[in-house]
This record gives structure tokens, sequence and C-alpha cells, in this order.
């Protein structure tokens, strides 16, 4: 008698489960181009790189910064021993506030012979000559100040400043050392606006153009992507490799994820969505169910707008692309399929729906 309370029981519920009305979310089954996906390793790139070094000879006296150090455009990053070179740029300067002072007592001698004038027994030719005197004066003053401004920027360049914002890369140098300019003294990298170049083989040369969708594909678990952009292709084939380069860039507005990359070297996927050239049925990724025995599924739901239930089809499938699967066989256009709700749905189970995504 328990026995026989016990399996009514269970009836029940099985009954009420099957019974039982599920929220779901659906889609439609569309006819759409059909498109392919590769995926192809790449490398991130900077936009600058520069070796930089010294404009002028000299001794390392101080080091500001050291491999790996980021810095912004203008930092000071190394200073040469510049005591004889300030001494000159002292001296010069001293010389111009003679000049200055002669070029003063010049044109006060001037004026004052110009205000007696020949009337009062100074002669023209020694106010001309005074006249003379004022723009010797000019020019020396104005030589002095060449000299001055020459000795003030090769005081600057015992100055070594970042041309832009990056990182240093390598330290070629050490304190102490006798630089001659143009040796090897940082490596600095820009970190921002990375490209990230992908070597395509040949065979997709007329299928990528510059407007060809693609998304970056970052990190071991691949969950980070980032929407790129086309920047150029160089449709010259490197007959060791039988690839070509394209260059793809952040779409405006997306930064690079800090987590997925920070320096240029490191790999990143690219994932390029191609016309296939023919049209045919899709439906949302999440509508199509995989089973480890290889059967594939969806849950088709019938009785729209009365007491709607579903119904499990077997499909099969062909290219996935941008979150959507081609359906080779098992839907028609215009089918309603669950994408929501369908990981417990049992055959003609009612449902509760909840809205459509498109």
């Amino acid at each position: 008698m328990h026995r026989r309370f016990l399996i009514q029981v269970a009836a029940i519920f099985l009954c009420t489960t099957v019974t039982a009305q599920v929220p779901v979310r659906v889609a439609v089954v569309e006819d759409s181009a059909i498109r392919s996906s590769i995926e192809v390793s790449g490398t991130a790139t900077s936009p600058r790189t520069a070796t930089l070094s010294t404009a002028v000879a000299g001794m390392v006296a101080q080091l500001t910064v050291d491999a790996g150090r980021r810095v912004a455009a203008g930092d000071t990053l190394l200073e040469l021993d510049a005591e004889l070179v300030a001494l000159a740029a002292q001296r010069l300067s001293a010389q111009v506030q003679q000049r200055e002072i002669a070029l003063a007592d010049a044109r006060r001698r001037f004026e004052e012979a110009q205000k007696v004038g020949p009337e009062k027994g100074i002669a023209l030719t020694t106010i001309e000559s005074l006249r003379a005197g004022v723009a010797i004066e000019q020019a020396s003053l104005a030589a002095a100040h060449a000299q001055m401004r020459e000795q003030n920027a090769l005081l600057a360049r015992h100055m070594l400043k970042a041309p832009f914002a990056g990182v240093i890369s390598e330290r070629h140098t050490e304190l102490g050392e006798w630089l001659n300019p143009g040796d090897p003294v940082f490596d600095l990298v820009a970190l921002d606006n990375l490209r990230f170049d992908f070597r395509v083989a040949q065979d997709y040369a007329t299928d990528i153009r510059l407007d060809t969708a693609v998304a970056l594909v970052f990190g071991k678990s691949r969950q980070t992507t980032l929407n790129g952009r086309i920047d150029a292709i160089v449709p010259v084939n490197d007959p060791r490799t039988r690839t070509f380069l394209v260059r793809v860039v952040a779409d405006a507005g997306d930064s690079v994820p800090s987590e997925a990359i920070s320096t240029p070297g490191m790999s990143v996927t690219g994932r390029f969505t191609l016309a296939a050239g023919r049209a045919g049925l899709t439906v949302s990724r999440d509508a199509v169910l995989r089973f480890p025995d290889g059967r594939v599924t969806a849950w088709v739901v019938e009785g729209i707008g009365e007491s709607p239930l579903v119904r499990e089809r077997r499909v099969t499938t062909g290219l996935e692309f941008n979150g959507r699967v081609e359906i080779t066989d098992g839907l028609n256009a215009g089918d309603i399929v669950v994408v929501r709700g369908n990981e417990t749905l049992q055959d003609g189970q009612s449902v509760v729906i909840l809205d459509a995504d498109s």
C-alpha cells in the first residue's frame, strides 16, 4: 500500500513537472547571408619606437629612469656633466650685459651731440660717427645674444628628454660613462594606440577588405574581446610563409583592457568574419544544444498566442559567426526557437514567453 502511494505521488509530480509553464525567451529562425569566421594569431605592436641618444658628447652625471619605467613626453631621462658649458653660458651672459651698457652709452653720446648740433661747434662728421657707433654696438649686442642663445641651447642638450610618452624598454648606459652623439642610451616604446599585426594566409587575400569585421581576443580564457577595425592591408605576400600583413586597430572609443595586454610584442588572436557568398537559415547560438553523444537539438515553440508548448528537434549545423549558427537541416524560416531557459525543457512542456530576442 505504501509503495503504491509513492508511485502515485511520483506520477503526479512528473505530470506537474511536464505541464508546468516555464518562462523562456525566444528568437526567430532567419534567412540571411552566411558568413565564415577565421582566427589568426597576431602580435601587438607600438606605433612609435625609438632608440634615444644625446646630441652632444659628455659624461653621464645623472640617470633618472631605468628599464620598465613609464615616462611622459618631456620628462628628463638623463643629464650629462655640464659644468664647463654652464660656466661658458654665464660668461656670455655677462658679455651681453656689457654690450647692453655700451649700447646705452653710445646712444646717450649720440643723442647729446644731436641736441648740440653743428651750430654749436660739433662737426657733422662727429655726429655721424656717433650714429655709426650706436649701430656697431647694436650689432655687437645682437651677436652677444646669439652666442648666449647658442650656449644655452648647448647646455639644454646636456639633458635628454622623452620625445613622447611610453615605457623605457632598455637602458644602455651607466653613471660615469662617456657618451658620444648617436650612442644608444634608452629604448623608448609608446603604449598608446597599440596596433595589432596579423599574418594572414594568402588564400584569404580576396576575402579580407578594409570593411571586414574583426574581433580581438585576449588571454588564455579567451573571454576578453575588443572590437577592431582594419587600418591597413599590405597586399604583398611573404614568399617564405605565403602570407600578407593585415594591421588592425581598436575601434574609436575602445581601449585595450589592461588585464589583456600591457606591452607591445604580446600575442593576440584576430577573429575575422568573412562573407561565404551564399544565404541560408541562421539562428542565435544560444538556441542550439549539443550533447556528448553527438546529438544537436533545438526547442521549437508551437501555438504562439494560444497555449505555447515546445517540441525538441534534431538539427544539423553549418558555419558559426557573430553569435549565430547556420542551420542546414531541421528548422524552417520563421520557426520560433527557445534561446533562454532551454536547458531543462521536456517535449510537449508548456512555456511562458518573456520576450523575443532579435
